[in-house]
């Protein structure tokens, strides 16, 4: 399962690097803060207001990465299912998907796969189905070959 293994490795990578930025993001907002307080007048708030809802936006973001690695971890790269469940390719007769969580598509040794959650709507109409089975999204028929 050396293809799952790559897949898995490349959302934490993206997961991390999103969790890094926001961080990153975190700090600078907070440095303008404390900037803004030591030179500004008290008829002035409007600049910290703004940095403060925007601090608020980047630690809603940052808990929600933080979230997806945590969900991350209970992908088993190893894990053999003929249904489809969390870590599974799933490929279709014309595209590819491996459930882990909603990032969209990549390119992995020239084969496009896109990956996506158990939540999102495709991954709803996968979820818990074998090869054979086909579901409609977006008015395209799609029929599953394999189960990996």
């Amino acid at each position: 399962m050396k293809i799952k293994t790559q897949l898995l490795d490349l959302c934490n990578l993206l997961v991390n690097k999103r969790i890094k930025d926001y961080k990153n993001e975190i700090d600078l907002i907070k440095e303008s803060i404390e900037s803004n307080d030591k030179v500004s007048n008290e008829q002035d708030d409007s600049g910290n207001s703004k940095l403060l809802d925007d601090l608020e936006k980047n630690m809603n973001y940052l808990g929600d990465a933080q979230k997806n690695k945590d969900y991350l971890q209970l992908i088993r790269p190893n894990l053999v299912s003929e249904q489809v469940v969390l870590g599974s390719i799933v490929k279709t007769d014309s595209l590819s998907f491996f459930i882990a969580i909603s990032i969209g598509k990549i390119e992995i040794e020239t084969q496009d796969y896109y990956i996506i959650s158990l939540q999102s709507p495709i991954g709803q109409h996968v979820k818990s189905k074998s090869k054979g089975h086909q579901f409609e999204f977006n008015s395209k028929r799609y029929t599953i070959t394999e189960v990996l």
